[in-house]
């Protein structure tokens, strides 16, 4: 199952367990089952503390295995198989249950630990999601530290009944005790903050009684992590916080245009991105979102930022960086059907289709590449483009147009999407040639029509352009003296990682540089 250099890899990896672990396998007489005894059976010969049996009448999936120690009863489960991007996820589950530590903050591995009630997760996964080990390795952590807690990782491309019959349309989805729970990339901050129902006020409190910083960034991606690496080695008090570690670049797969990189993945870059910031004294306030900006009462005075758990921080300096989301169609029925049919990665999404006909709306690059990914997976893809023409690079049309299983539609306004109360069921479109309107029979719809500023929380606070952009200078100063902002939250043109990154360090040194003129020495 395993190949000679994976096993040389994952054998040192074992060796840093300290307690036992057993792999309890429950399978059947089927080919899954029998890939997945394979690679246990090869997992348990590459360390002594390592050892497997089966158990094929335990009350639970087949085929699927339980992590855990001897004698214990609890742990992560796997129902189906962690090759692919679940790879990671079951070599830290396993290394994580030998008694290796977790990197979280002890804080929150004590949070975890003290959790009361039974709480019993299950995580549709598909092999080619690059958002659901994060959720999956979440979770499994949780199991680990808590038994009371369980969780079970589930392959969708195997448990299609079970797809079919919960209209999972989307990953990665969670359920807890048997109820929906959230979709999409959570990290393990956000899943304890939403089980454990007071930590939003305990959190609220403890920020309260933070001392104000030199420069607070509000905003943990790209431009955010810059603005941090660069206020932090100028010494002074920085400030970082943001709902989510890495921002937009957790959902890129693969970027091969960061300089000096020759080419890495979203979750790679924005793991650099947190391990670059964690080698510098910056206090990084995960989980935390911004609703408001209140201004300083007098120039040179303290700016306050309110947080959605009631927090007011208050700073020297701010600098917004809170990047930007995927941009809606805005018609009927697109929130109804949302994660049920309606979605916005194809990457992670696409093998749910397998065999069906989806649509993907937008002719720019990223729409152009999801529908030649996903004609290799789904019978049919429609691709609606809004102007008289695609705006990809050439390459990516040609290449579109060799394929038999796409057809491409210009001139489509999308008006409708509608379903049968669980499910997408068509596409509606209004031809701008000739205003006729027409159906598109079809089970997904892939929404890939650009991005839109996180930036409402701001209204009133700064200047904005008619699209919600943060207008800048040439030294990232925003109309209020003190507040700054960089990366695609601003007007600054071209929205790449790159010059996101840069427009941070701008950002940061244009703070700095406004500090040494206002603030008053210590």
């Amino acid at each position: 199952m395993l190949d000679a250099n994976l096993k040389n890899q994952l054998k040192a990896y074992l060796e840093k367990l300290t307690k036992p672990v057993e792999l309890i396998a429950t399978l059947d007489d089927g080919a899954k089952s029998a890939e997945i005894r394979d690679l246990l059976q090869d997992i348990a010969t590459l360390s002594e503390k390592v050892t497997y049996r089966e158990e094929n009448d335990r009350p639970a999936r087949k085929p699927s295995f339980l992590i855990t120690n001897p004698g214990a009863e609890h742990g992560p489960s796997f129902a189906g198989s962690p090759m692919g991007h679940e790879f990671t996820s079951l070599v830290l589950a396993l290394l994580q249950t030998g008694g290796h530590p977790s990197k979280e903050s002890q804080d929150l591995l004590e949070q975890i630990k003290l959790l009361e009630g039974d709480f019993t997760f299950e995580t549709y996964y598909s092999l080619t999601c690059h958002n659901c080990p994060d959720v999956v390795q979440a979770l499994n952590l949780m199991a680990v530290l808590n038994p009371r807690i369980k969780h079970t990782a589930i392959d969708g491309g195997i448990f299609q009944n079970e797809i079919q019959e919960r209209n999972v349309m989307g990953v990665p989805a969670v359920y807890l005790n048997g109820q929906e729970f959230g979709q999409g990339r959570m990290s393990l901050a956000e899943i304890v903050a939403k089980v454990d129902t007071n930590a939003e006020k305990r959190a609220a409190e403890a920020l309260n009684q933070r001392a104000a910083y030199d420069v607070l960034i509000v905003g943990s991606g790209p431009a955010g992590a810059a603005a941090a690496v660069y206020s932090a080695r100028k010494g002074i008090r920085t400030g970082l916080m943001g709902e989510r570690f890495g921002g937009q670049v957790l959902d890129t797969v693969d970027i091969e245009n960061y300089i000096s990189v020759q080419k890495t993945e979203g979750a790679k870059l924005a793991g650099a991105l947190r391990a670059h910031v964690n080698d510098y004294d910056v206090d990084v306030i995960d989980t935390q979102s911004a609703i408001k900006l209140i201004p300083a009462a007098k120039e040179g005075g303290l700016h306050a930022i309110e947080t959605a758990s009631g927090a007011v921080l208050k700073s020297h300096s701010i600098i917004i960086a809170t990047g930007a989301r995927w941009r809606n169609m805005g018609v009927p029925g697109e929130e109804t059907y949302r994660t049920k049919g309606v979605t916005y990665c194809p990457h992670c999404d696409g093998p749910l289709f397998k065999g069906k006909r989806v649509a993907v709306i937008g002719g720019g690059n990223s729409g152009v590449e999801a529908a030649i990914d996903l004609a290799g997976i789904v019978e049919h893809v429609t691709l609606l483009e809004f102007a008289a023409e695609m705006r990809a690079d050439q390459v990516l049309q040609n290449k579109l147009r060799s394929l038999k299983n796409v057809d491409v539609i210009l001139n489509a306004q999308t008006t409708e999407v509608k379903g049968d109360g669980t499910k997408v069921t068509s596409l509606q479109y209004v031809d701008r040639v000739n205003q006729t309107t027409h159906d598109v029979a079809l089970s997904g719809i892939f929404v890939q029509i650009g991005l839109l500023p996180n930036t409402n929380w701001l209204e009133g606070a700064v200047e904005r352009n008619r699209i919600g952009e943060i207008i800048i200078d040439a030294k990232t100063e925003t109309s209020l003296k003190g507040v700054f902002a960089a990366g695609d939250c601003t007007t600054v043109p071209y929205k790449q990682i790159i010059i996101a990154s840069g427009e941070g360090a701008k950002a940061s040194l244009s703070a700095f540089d406004y500090l040494i003129r206002t603030k008053p020495a210590e």
